[in-house]
């Protein structure tokens, strides 16, 4: 991960809140990343776990939070939830090294502003949770593979179900333990 110190950049578009909350379970991540969104002028608050996460927000909910979405003790996606109804205005950003199409529709509509995929440096993240990018993202060299276009679609039922394994087999007409056992593979590319 590169972690750049950007001082023209710091505290120039934060506002006046400047608390930022990062939930990852990744212990050396979150260290480097909270890092550099202090050198950037945020007022950071770090939490490994949903637990901690959500006792967090309900103490006092930040202005912007960037969050992991699987987590070792549950989804990164119920505190994504929790801080929208605390506080509706903050700005959230959902990081991932499972990227799909599902769980970003699921998180924008939980209130994220924006979903990266893992390994994104502070830039990227600085720049998601202002909304400073110049323009649209560039599209991919390589569109999805079929087995790739299939995860997806399971993803989104699984997500449509509220990520319940067994509706989910039942909906896709597929067995419940083949189904877990693609839910706990990554995502082929």
């Amino acid at each position: 991960m590169k972690m750049t110190n950007k001082e023209d950049t710091a505290n120039t578009d934060i506002g006046p809140d400047t608390t930022l909350l990062l939930v990852d379970d990744d212990a050396p991540f979150l260290r480097r990343l909270a890092r550099a969104m202090e050198t950037r002028g945020f007022t950071v608050d770090t939490s490994e776990s949903v637990t901690e996460g959500l006792a967090k927000v309900k103490n006092q909910p930040p202005a912007y939070a960037v969050v992991d979405l699987r987590l070792e003790d549950g989804n990164g996606l119920d505190v994504v939830s929790a801080l929208h109804e605390r506080r509706p205005d903050a700005k959230v950003v959902v990081l991932t090294g499972y990227g799909n199409i599902a769980t970003a529709v699921t998180a924008v509509k939980l209130g994220a502003i924006d979903y990266l995929s893992k390994p994104a440096d502070a830039d990227d993240v600085f720049n998601a949770l202002l909304n400073t990018s110049n323009g649209k993202a560039p599209p991919p060299e390589n569109p999805m593979s079929a087995d790739r276009v299939r995860w997806e679609h399971i993803q989104r039922v699984y997500e449509a179900c509220d990520r319940n394994v067994s509706e989910t087999a039942r909906r896709l007409n597929m067995h419940r333990r083949t189904l877990q056992r693609i839910l706990a593979k990554r995502a082929p590319r």
